[in-house]
């Protein structure tokens, strides 16, 4: 087969399968006299492998995995791939936490606030936090405290210690500071029912898909396994 057969299957360049050769993704090319490449059907199933496996894994990831094993390194292979579904199953953990504490924080007032809002040091300790982190959320619209009329300083009243919260809960599982001033821009405006069932259905969502893709990816591998075996 030539580089456009294998191309052809997943709508891809020649180019690129090439690109995947020299990267080690595909097993040694036997070439032609004249210097053309020549690929097997254990080349097209190594291709439909390594694109199954990056669904899942990432690119970076299954071009690892897969050169792993056209190296000979296929317990290196394998503890990619544990990696891969221990940080899956640690995302799991997360959503749970997540879960439960925006539950709890997204409707009601923090439990304890009582009598004059807090100063920012008085929040980062009840947050574990540094106070500079809380100047940070402010600057991308996470947290909004007002400020003290005489002294200038700010002050969390207790909205604002809830976002807080929320906020350290969502840097926990790992979400980017633009996202997490969305997820509390639309908690703000639908007040908080409807926008922390779409977040968390939305995360599930992507975890169920990220696990159904490495199931399709181990699949795939396995019967370019199978084919290496028989060979």
């Amino acid at each position: 087969m030539r580089p456009v057969d294998l191309a052809r299957e997943h709508g891809l360049s020649a180019q690129a399968i090439r690109n995947y050769d020299e990267a080690g993704i595909l097993p040694e090319t036997e070439r032609s006299a004249s210097g053309h490449r020549r690929y097997t059907p254990v080349h097209a199933q190594a291709l439909r492998a390594f694109l199954a496996l990056r669904r899942g894994h990432g690119h970076q990831q299954a071009m690892e995995i897969m050169c792993a094993i056209n190296e000979g390194r296929v317990e290196s292979a394998y503890r990619l791939i544990d990696a891969t579904h221990l940080a899956l199953v640690a995302e799991r953990g997360t959503r749970t936490d997540v879960a439960s504490a925006l539950t709890a924080l997204s409707g009601t007032a923090p439990a304890g606030l009582r009598g004059e809002p807090l100063t920012v040091g008085e929040l980062a300790r009840r947050l574990g936090v540094h106070p500079a982190t809380l100047r940070t959320w402010e600057s991308h619209d996470i947290v909004r405290p007002d400020r003290d009329p005489v002294t200038g300083y700010r002050r969390y009243g207790a909205d604002c210690v809830r976002d807080a919260q929320i906020a350290r809960e969502l840097r926990r599982g790992g979400y980017p500071l633009p996202q997490v001033a969305r997820f509390l821009d639309a908690l703000r405006e639908a007040g908080g029912a409807e926008p922390l069932r779409v977040f968390l259905d939305s995360w599930q969502d992507r975890l169920t898909s990220r696990a159904r893709a490495l199931l399709a990816g181990a699949a795939q591998l396995d019967g370019y396994l199978t084919l290496l075996d028989r060979e």
